[in-house]
């Protein structure tokens, strides 16, 4: 995919004015949103019985509240569920939200460097650019249609609690992934000649 029509319109704009003067498209996609999506479902698994639990927490506590002749303050006591059930449900729609999410990102590799462009919901666009010297530890995961994910680098960053997460950065679940691998093996060859001229 090289053709600006086929991107949204909200990726149009940005992805053309990011070119620096005489920057060439070598490849540009998408990620694939049903591959984006399966990455989700083990959330889904986590929700589903989190919150099944806060339905019936909530039930229970307003059947004990209901039969209880005087409740006073207490009638307010189901409502401490609602956080847990909209948690819940967020966890329930994250493979929406992850298919969403794939169609405002854009991939785009030029003869230059590697971009992520990803669209937020308030307008906003977050590029990200890799140059040759950052592309030369390259992992690949390949499924059995041949597509897959490409890593560059991975954050790492640190929870309010002090754990640690790990996200995989680079083109995610896209078509043809061997071949995506080979393009940018070609930019990353650009940056071990720059540092070995002999």
């Amino acid at each position: 995919m090289s053709d600006f029509s086929r991107l949204p319109p909200e990726l149009r704009s940005p992805v053309e004015l990011e070119l620096q003067s005489g920057e060439r498209i070598v490849w540009m996609d998408q990620p694939i949103p049903g591959r984006i999506a399966r990455s989700a479902w083990p959330l889904v698994m986590f929700g589903i019985p989190w919150t099944a639990f806060s339905l019936f927490w909530i039930v229970m506590a307003t059947k004990g509240v209901a039969s209880s002749k005087d409740a006073g303050p207490f009638w307010l006591f189901p409502l401490f569920g609602l956080p847990f059930v909209l948690i819940g449900f967020g966890m329930l729609s994250g493979p929406y939200w992850a298919k969403r999410g794939a169609r405002r990102t854009a991939y785009v590799l030029t003869d230059r460097r590697a971009i992520i462009f990803k669209a937020s919901g308030r307008g906003s666009m977050n590029v990200r650019s890799f140059e040759p010297g950052a592309l030369t530890e390259l992992n690949r995961t390949q499924y059995p249609d041949g597509a897959g994910d490409l890593v560059f680098t991975e954050d790492l960053r640190r929870g309010s609690k002090g754990r640690t997460y790990t996200t995989r950065i680079g083109f995610m679940a896209v078509r043809d992934v061997k071949s995506v691998e080979e393009m940018v093996r070609t930019l990353a060859s650009r940056a071990v000649v720059k540092r070995d001229p002999a």
